[in-house]
């Protein structure tokens, strides 16, 4: 792991370089200087990148027209497997703001950081303050594991060390807390104080914008969960465990596919445990999503009788919508669901 980071570490440093040099070859005008439009084109928005669909959400929606974001993690790449190339380092390099998610789902950024290592980049963890979730699965897949670790303790080579740590961190938390509009409060509370860091003299318009934002989140959860607590049956299945933080706000319960991190499909036996969990529930809709198991989650619905829905994981910019639009499409289709 470390290797890997010097090499990347080594390539931004050749991209700063030939990013220099470019930066020399451009012509003057008389007074020996750079256009002044272009200039002023560089610096009229603060430069934001941000790891996922989801962030940039949130920072478009408090910073608005004073934010120019990059997103970081490509539309249609599993957020949760994601690796970085020089380039992205690079672009890291430029930015005024940095926010991403934490909790695991994108454990790549704070090795990123280190790689980048500027002191004039401000860092925004959105999850930072929240209630979490533990993934209940994690201890269980791997207590044998734990145990066995115990008893060679000291055996390993460091490598393998840091990669046994990276695993039980990625799958110690939820990482999920966008998907909750409780959660989107607090992703939208840091986006706000760190703009107000990195930007100060737009201080109020920050926070007028988060506000706003939040009495829209708000507004929304109230609507839904007068809904939710109208219907009986609460039980509804996804393609993989990405809703537990939407399921405590509204007193909902998943079963899924795949599990938290959407690695790997389920066995035979898995299967079998969720076509009679959708029978006993009367589950009449499988979630689909375009990243975790869509095959999947088609053969289930078949296999009970059940349409198959497509809901937003909100990872990836789909359909052209905002967050506030996706996630209403979301909470209409479950409710849509459970109430026949």
């Amino acid at each position: 792991m470390l290797k890997k980071w010097s090499v990347m570490l080594l390539c931004l440093m050749v991209l700063t370089s030939f990013s220099a040099c470019g930066g020399n070859s451009e012509p003057a005008n008389a007074s020996g200087e750079n256009s002044a439009e272009a200039d002023e084109q560089n610096t009229e928005k603060l430069q934001v990148s941000v790891t996922f669909d989801a962030m940039k959400e949130f920072v478009a929606a408090v910073g608005k027209d004073k934010v120019e974001i990059t997103t970081i993690i490509p539309a249609g790449t599993e957020a949760h497997d994601f690796e970085p190339k020089a380039q992205d380092l690079a672009n890291l390099s430029t930015s005024a703001l940095f926010v991403y998610n934490g909790l695991g789902m994108d454990e790549w950024a704070e090795e990123a950081l280190t790689a980048v290592n500027t002191e004039d980049l401000f860092v925004v963890e959105a999850s930072k303050g929240a209630d979490i979730i533990e993934n209940e699965h994690e201890d269980d897949d791997h207590e044998g594991e734990e145990h066995e670790d115990e008893e060679h303790e000291g055996e390993e080579h460091e490598g393998e060390e840091h990669e046994d740590e990276g695993h039980h961190h990625h799958g110690k938390y939820d990482p999920h807390l966008w998907l909750s509009l409780k959660g989107a409060q607090t992703a939208a509370t840091n986006v706000k104080d760190g703009l107000v860091q990195a930007d100060p003299s737009n201080k109020d318009y920050y926070e007028q914008n988060c506000a706003e934002f939040i009495e829209q989140l708000e507004t929304l959860y109230n609507e839904y969960s007068e809904k939710f607590q109208s219907v009986s049956n609460k039980s509804f299945v996804t393609g993989h465990a990405a809703f537990a933080y939407l399921c405590r706000d509204f007193g909902l319960e998943q079963n899924s596919v795949s599990d938290t991190f959407a690695e790997g499909e389920p066995s035979a036996q898995q299967l079998a445990n969720l076509v009679e969990y959708c029978k006993t529930n009367q589950v009449t809709t499988i979630f689909a999503e375009e990243l975790a198991s869509p095959e999947v989650s088609e053969t289930l619905a078949n296999e009970v009788g059940a349409k198959v829905e497509t809901i937003y994981t909100i990872e990836s910019a789909q359909d052209d919508m905002t967050y506030l639009e996706r996630m209403e499409s979301n909470l209409s289709k479950i409710y849509d669901s459970l109430n026949k």
